[in-house]
């Protein structure tokens, strides 16, 4: 079922390039000057657009000190030649989302297995970075050198032009965090988005870590995002209309009056990095149901004040509007005949 009018919708990590499809050219509607974008157009979710949210709006932190500024990124790390690249590395077209759901055969399962419990195991490590002092470069290199070192390809590096191998969200950060010399602060959060490409099929994860003594507000943040992501994932089975997701999350969201951000959805992943479906993670009536031997990802992001974002001049770097804190889980689950199974935990 389509609807004649919704919000632009992107992929957690496709930034700035994945919107919904139209059969219609899309309509912006913005008042001159407004930072505030909408997109009406009839989805189908199957195609890229290019077009920008909010392109090119200031990455000035304002007065509040503790907000976010940008630091030097360091140059792109390279991989070793025997490593098996995704399609998209150094082709000359953007790549697309698939028209179609990511449904494996045994092969295919057991390779996402591999994936998944690989990217698990670098989120893992990559958490054990987490303390004052430290630069998101430095976890990025860390991250980077962990990937290759087990064979695989990082997903991001490359991806749309995206610089790094890891992106690195720290709080009101809500996605696309580009690593740079930024060192963390002792009262941070700070979410890690991994994905590896390994034997030709990406896992993709992310978990937000705690960073020294954080308060109580954060502490909260955190741990609701994450039971949004155990809940949602409770209730995924064959048939199950994905819609209810979103409504998963939202009605547990709504109970500690944190806002779910609307633009940033999950998507289906496996031999290629973004596939139908696209999930929201908020309430909708869309149309589409779970089937057996399919996998996506389901990563809600969860603000403390405003879910609008704004995206910083490097087109990636995604913060919420009002400077409140953002908190993100991810898994990449597998529908199987009994409900779902967690790819990305170890």
């Amino acid at each position: 079922m389509a609807t004649s009018s919704s919000p632009r919708l992107l992929s957690s990590f496709l930034g700035d390039r994945l919107l919904s499809a139209s059969a219609r050219p899309l309509l912006r509607v913005a008042a001159p000057g407004s930072r505030r974008v909408a997109y009406q157009a009839t989805r189908t979710l199957c195609n890229l657009v290019d077009v920008l949210f909010n392109r090119g709006q200031s990455d000035k932190p304002g007065d509040n000190p503790r907000r976010l500024r940008p630091g030097k990124v360091s140059p792109r790390l390279s991989v070793p030649k025997h490593i098996q690249r995704p399609p998209y590395v150094n082709a000359r077209q953007r790549p697309g989302l698939s028209n179609g759901p990511e449904i494996h055969d045994e092969r295919g399962i057991e390779r996402m297995r591999a994936s998944g419990k690989l990217a698990a195991q670098v989120l893992k490590f990559a958490g054990t970075l987490v303390k004052p002092g430290i630069t998101t470069d430095e976890i990025d290199k860390a991250v980077h050198q962990m990937i290759v070192d087990n064979g695989a390809y990082p997903s991001p590096l490359g991806y749309c032009g995206f610089p790094k191998s890891v992106c690195t969200s720290v709080n009101e950060c809500i996605c696309h965090g580009i690593p740079d010399s930024r060192p963390l602060e002792d009262g941070d959060i700070i979410n890690i988005d991994v994905t590896v490409y390994l034997n030709g099929y990406h896992g993709d994860t992310s978990a937000t870590f705690l960073c020294g003594d954080v308060d109580d507000k954060a502490k909260n943040l955190v741990q609701v995002t994450r039971e949004c992501l155990d809940k949602a994932i409770s209730i995924c089975a064959p048939g199950v209309e994905i819609k209810q997701i979103g409504r998963t999350i939202q009605n547990h969201a709504d109970k500690f009056k944190f806002g779910v951000v609307r633009q940033f959805v999950g998507h289906g992943v496996g031999q290629v990095f973004h596939a139908e479906p696209v999930v929201l993670h908020f309430r909708n009536s869309e149309w589409g149901r779970m089937t057996l031997n399919q996998t996506f990802t389901i990563e809600p992001m969860l603000t403390v004040g405003s879910i609008n974002p704004v995206i910083w001049s490097d087109d990636w770097t995604a913060v919420t509007e009002d400077g409140s804190l953002s908190a993100q889980f991810e898994h990449t689950i597998l529908i199987t005949e009994d409900g779902a199974e967690i790819l990305t935990q170890c």
